[in-house]
């Protein structure tokens, strides 16, 4: 007559298999947003491979799932910032901080889509340790921002406020990450959630850098600081 099963064994067994159902449930859920997700979306291992690769990243950079599956990230986003400083090379800041752990930032790149088309792309990132890797994981997502770059561009000299000088302007950590996001097109909605703050304080910063540039709305302030090279 065979042994009954330890009912310790069982519990544990049991609290083994509901975990892996909720996680297995929380990867269908994160796998079906970022399906459905207008942002271009990509993992990165520890490696410098990319593992994931949504439709939306597809449609903005030409590159098939096929394509960029196990590719080096390096080959696929090869570009440029705003100053001109190489991204997405072996060994560059960004990497480095994914690697080990550290928290991206968000920035902006100038870069090429498989058919050669330039394209301006804002980027962030969030390092994580999904289950089935080794290692941590780095979750890039990214927009196609190239309309506002070029709009920007054209509304420099017209709308940059000839009030303030540049070398006399000190903006704080905080009103640059606001300013930053307001280069992008996010509303102060928007602005809030992403630095989780209230959108109260998100619109003290926005009047703070308004009265320091001596502008007066977001698009000027946006054209000032775009023109003299303060993003």
């Amino acid at each position: 007559m065979g042994a009954e099963a330890s009912p310790v064994r069982t519990g544990l067994d049991m609290a083994s298999s509901r975990r892996m159902s909720v996680s297995q449930d929380a990867e269908s859920n994160l796998d079906r947003a970022l399906a459905r997700t207008g942002d271009g979306a990509c993992a990165i291992a520890g490696d410098g491979r990319i593992t994931l690769w949504n439709r939306a990243a597809e449609k903005i950079m030409g590159f098939t799932p096929r394509e960029a599956l196990g590719r080096s990230c390096c080959e696929v986003f090869v570009g440029r910032d705003d100053n001109g400083n190489p991204l997405r090379h072996k060994g560059c800041h960004g990497m480095e901080l994914g690697r080990f752990g550290n928290p991206v930032q968000s920035f902006d790149m100038q870069t090429r889509t498989k058919g050669g088309r330039p394209v301006w792309l804002n980027i962030s990132a969030v390092v994580t340790s999904p289950n089935g890797h080794s290692g941590p994981v780095t979750m890039h997502l990214f927009r196609d921002i190239t309309a506002t770059k070029e709009l920007l561009n054209l509304l420099q000299e017209r709308c940059a406020p000839p009030g303030a000088r540049a070398d006399d302007v000190k903006l704080t950590r905080r009103e640059l990450e606001v300013l930053k996001l307001l280069a992008v097109g996010e509303n102060t909605k928007a602005a809030a959630e992403r630095l989780h703050v209230s959108p109260a304080t998100v619109r003290n910063h926005v009047q703070s850098i308004l009265n320091k540039l001596g502008a007066h709305n977001r698009l000027q302030a946006v054209a000032y600081a775009t023109t003299h090279r303060l993003l």
